[in-house]
């Protein structure tokens, strides 16, 4: 699996970007709330929350997007997808859609695939080489022990551990990411990230650092859109270091 990026990469992106991650995420939960407003009985909106809480969403925020999605408060309609193509250098792209308008969106992010070299495709072109997984991400620091963190992971249905330099990614199946998230706070561990996320099975990347430099200004303003809630790719590098 390709790295999601150092964890100052990361942190970096995300306060670029925070006041339209804040839109992002309201609609997540706003979606996910149609199926009820009650985190305890609906799995999908406890995610959601988790996320904009792990941002800093204020609250006030949170309960209006709830209240949109039950209908307490009136809101748009959003429909949820995801969009398939290609990069530059061959690389697999799938964007992950939130919009109340799907010709519009579909029209934009083609023509951002189109305006740097990729192209869109047609459904399952690439989604075949991702798998839906959880990912949780544990910063380095002193007195952390990779062995220690292994044991929790695996004894409660992790699948695999990675170490890097700055961080520890444990990866779970979606129906065991909760317990291992859980186990892993409760053993006093911060979580910098955890996620359903998609990861990739096979991995590329472009031949020239200019079609880098492409993927990239793909990848940018994509997620600069607030239609887009996520661009998964299979590159075997970080873009965001």
């Amino acid at each position: 699996m390709g790295r999601h990026g150092t964890i100052a990469g990361r942190k970096q992106a995300q306060d670029t970007k925070r006041a339209a991650v804040f839109t992002k995420y309201a609609r997540a939960i706003t979606v996910a709330a149609k199926a009820g407003g009650d985190p305890l009985y609906n799995v999908a909106l406890k995610h959601a929350i988790d996320k904009a809480k792990s941002i800093n969403m204020p609250n006030d925020n949170i309960t209006r997007a709830i209240k949109k999605g039950t209908g307490e408060l009136s809101g748009e309609s959003y429909e949820q997808g995801f969009l398939e193509g290609y990069g530059p250098g061959g690389v697999a792209v799938m964007v992950d859609v939130l919009t109340d308008n799907r010709n519009r969106t579909t029209s934009f992010v083609k023509h951002i695939l189109d305006k740097f070299g990729g192209n869109l495709g047609s459904p399952g072109c690439v989604s075949y080489m991702f798998a839906q997984k959880g990912l949780i991400v544990i910063e380095r620091e002193e007195g952390i022990k990779e062995e220690d963190i292994m044991d929790i992971s695996l004894e409660n249905g992790a699948e695999d551990l990675m170490t890097y330099d700055d961080s520890f990614e444990i990866i779970t199946s979606t129906q065991d990411f909760d317990n291992v998230r859980d186990k892993l706070s409760e053993a006093g561990y911060t979580l910098a990230e955890a996620d359903i996320t998609y990861i990739p099975s096979m991995e590329t990347k472009p031949e020239t650092e200019e079609d880098m430099k492409k993927l990239k200004r793909i990848i940018d303003e994509l997620e600069d859109n607030d239609d887009v809630q996520n661009v998964f790719h299979n590159l075997s590098i970080s873009l965001n270091d």
